[in-house]
């Protein structure tokens, strides 16, 4: 059905197109949802597994941007994810950059946006979640980012971190710190390891005094390349987020430049302008940052692999690099959501040819 539709969605700017998608995914949701599941379904025992206390029934996500106010968590259950992460959700609504400001490279299958993290606000999107709390079947996640707003900065951004994470926390199976948003006039963002210091201290007081034991996880941003050896500044990073009992990383965030980007003219790139990358070019730096975490942490603190999935083998290929879970975006819209169903087929097909029993024993081997 999605490649009979697809050519009149790419006939539009990509974010009218991604918000008419939104919009009927919305009304099948709310008014035939039986139509959904039985075109999607298929779970398979070896697929499921048991992270940060609760079950994911597949390794397979949505990743943040894709939902950001959290409209559609019964769809993205039904077509066969198995876990959610809505957001980036801030703390007070945003408009975000002005339009024209997504973008398809069609030819490298990837995406450029420099949105602007624009949302309702954590206050419209824990309220929505509220309200759908019990019908939730899947582990959802949460992804949180400093309110776009150059006047945020420093100690407002930390604590405009902090009331988001008081909001959101009690709807979430995990919550993510997207620590790639500036934070400072200088462009600093919270990946800066002095930066996260003080925010990830600013969170886990707030956890600690308000008795939510969600997992807590940070996003990181793509390494200037796919064969990263050593890297002084993430190991300043990693070193913070273990001496506070981070629960998890996810590995990558978009790009910056546009290394991997082969078959756009160099025009097409100059006249888009600034962005974030995200895609199949992505995916060898998104890897190379997954096995980077694994074995700087001895595989111990979960990691999820995002950046360039968009079918079993590459989604595979994290999981053998140390992603216990993988989250795609990008590939969705190019594939469409039956997409989903045809990785996680691919993935047990992967796993008996391996001779793993489940994906867990997957999960590292190539590290």
């Amino acid at each position: 059905m999605y490649r009979l539709v697809r050519p009149l969605l790419f006939r539009m700017d990509p974010e009218r197109a991604h918000s008419i998608s939104l919009g009927a995914a919305e009304f099948v949701q709310r008014f035939v949802p039986s139509v959904i599941e039985p075109n999607y379904a298929f779970e398979e025992e070896r697929l499921k597994q048991r992270l940060w206390g609760s079950t994911f029934p597949n390794p397979v996500g949505l990743a943040a941007g894709a939902d950001k106010n959290a409209r559609l968590v019964p769809f993205w259950e039904s077509v066969g994810f198995g876990f959610v992460e809505v957001g980036s959700v801030s703390a007070m609504a945003a408009d975000g950059n002005p339009k024209p400001r997504a973008f398809r490279l069609e030819e490298d299958r990837a995406l450029l946006n420099r949105l602007g993290l624009n949302n309702e606000g954590a206050a419209a999107v824990a309220e929505r979640l509220d309200e759908g709390k019990n019908d939730r079947t899947r582990p959802l996640g949460i992804n949180l980012a400093k309110t776009h707003d150059p006047g945020v900065m420093g100690d407002a951004a930390r604590e405009d971190f902090r009331e988001s994470f008081r909001l959101l926390a009690p709807q979430a199976e995990y919550i993510v710190l997207n620590v790639s948003c500036p934070n400072t006039e200088t462009g600093r963002t919270f990946e800066h390891p002095d930066a996260l210091d003080d925010l990830l201290s600013t969170i886990f007081a707030e956890q600690k005094a308000s008795g939510l034991e969600v997992p807590v996880l940070i996003k990181l941003s793509p390494p200037v390349s796919d064969r990263v050896l050593f890297d002084t500044h993430l190991e300043d990073v990693i070193a913070v987020a273990q001496a506070h009992g981070v629960h998890g990383f996810i590995a990558s965030n978009t790009a910056s430049d546009r290394k991997g980007v082969t078959a756009t003219s160099q025009e097409r790139l100059e006249d888009i302008g600034e962005g974030g990358l995200s895609g199949e070019p992505l995916a060898g730096r998104a890897t190379c940052l997954v096995r980077y975490l694994y074995q700087a942490t001895d595989g111990e603190i979960p990691i999820i692999g995002v950046g360039g999935v968009h079918d079993a083998a590459s989604a595979y290929e994290k999981i053998r690099a140390g992603a216990s879970l993988v989250q795609l975006y990008t590939a969705l819209v190019y594939e469409g959501p039956g997409l989903v169903k045809r990785i996680k087929e691919g993935l047990v097909e992967c796993l008996k040819a391996d001779g793993h029993a489940s994906i867990a024993d997957a999960v590292g081997v190539d590290a």
